[in-house]
């Protein structure tokens, strides 16, 4: 217990660094080392002792990153909150949620203001550096797909 408890500490902070928020990143942290990857709000709750109203923002939040999802547990009025066993990929690649969004206002941007503004060049830039980005993910995504064929013969 000690080990998982050190864990969702390490791994929370690691991805506050990274910019995710710390509750968030405490159940995220929780949910990826939990046996099944399956825990209700009660269960996160007191496993990381935080209030209800922590927990639902937290899963709100990583719900709406793809990182997590939430699922009804069947014949119950409770949710279940889940992280796949690839949830890293599956929260990258949602480039419409994370790129979209930032190229379209890089674009509205770039469209109203003049010629000879000098913060064209930065947005241009932005929204290049945002569509190569992009584009690379599809190339990233099968080359991951094609690791993970090999891991999973290996036992991995």
């Amino acid at each position: 217990m000690a080990a998982r408890e050190t864990f969702v500490a390490e791994m929370a902070a690691a991805l506050n660094t990274a910019g995710l928020p710390a509750v968030p990143s405490r159940v995220f942290s929780a949910l990826l080392v939990d046996d099944d990857g399956r825990m209700t709000a009660a269960e996160l709750g007191a496993s990381l002792g935080i209030s209800a109203a922590g927990v639902s923002g937290a899963v709100r939040y990583l719900e709406r990153v793809g990182m997590t999802r939430r699922e009804r547990v069947p014949g119950s009025r409770k949710d279940v909150y889940v992280v796949d066993d690839d949830a890293w990929h599956e929260a990258m690649m949602r480039k419409d949620v994370t790129y979209g969004p930032m190229v379209a206002a890089l674009q509205s941007a770039i469209g109203a203001v003049d010629a000879d503004d000098p913060s064209l060049h930065r947005l241009e830039l932005s929204r290049e550096f945002l569509l190569f980005v992009d584009a690379e993910m599809d190339g990233l995504a099968r080359r991951w797909e094609r690791r993970k064929r090999q891991l999973l013969r290996q036992g991995g």
